[in-house]
């Protein structure tokens, strides 16, 4: 049983790893398309907390956001495969927005299910005519 939880902890992290692999492969000079997807999120924080509290966050240069990144995923997958739960701590973050996305599709999906249920609760409508009576002698 423990050569399955060993493999089973390899092919799990081994979505990580080629996601980091692939992050260091484009990252370039700026951080590559990780890079320019960090800027955008930031920039977007950064106008956010400007308009809302007047405080102006640093600069930072994306580079070494997608660095860390790409450093975090490294050593949270190596930490879980030794099963270590710090290692799943590190990757946590990474799916934080998979799971945002599948709780909003799960919304959308339980919206339908309603209205397809309250659709088919209503009573349709019969014809008006008169059901023709039986004749008795």
């Amino acid at each position: 049983m423990g050569f399955v939880s060993f493999l089973g902890r390899v092919l799990f992290v081994s979505v990580f790893l080629l996601s980091a692999y692939q992050e260091i492969i484009e990252f370039g000079v700026y951080g590559g398309s990780a890079g320019m997807l960090v800027a955008l999120k930031y920039n977007t924080l950064m106008n956010h907390v400007i308009s809302h509290f007047a405080v102006h966050l640093p600069e930072v240069e994306m580079k070494y956001l997608v660095g860390a990144a790409i450093v975090l995923k490294g050593l949270g997958s190596f930490l879980f495969i030794f099963s270590s739960s710090f290692g799943a701590y590190l990757l946590m973050p990474e799916l934080i927005e998979l799971l945002f996305k599948f709780l909003q599709n799960l919304a959308l999906v339980g919206a339908l299910l309603f209205f397809l249920g309250m659709k088919n609760s209503i009573p349709k409508r019969r014809d008006k005519k008169k059901a023709p009576k039986s004749k008795t002698n």
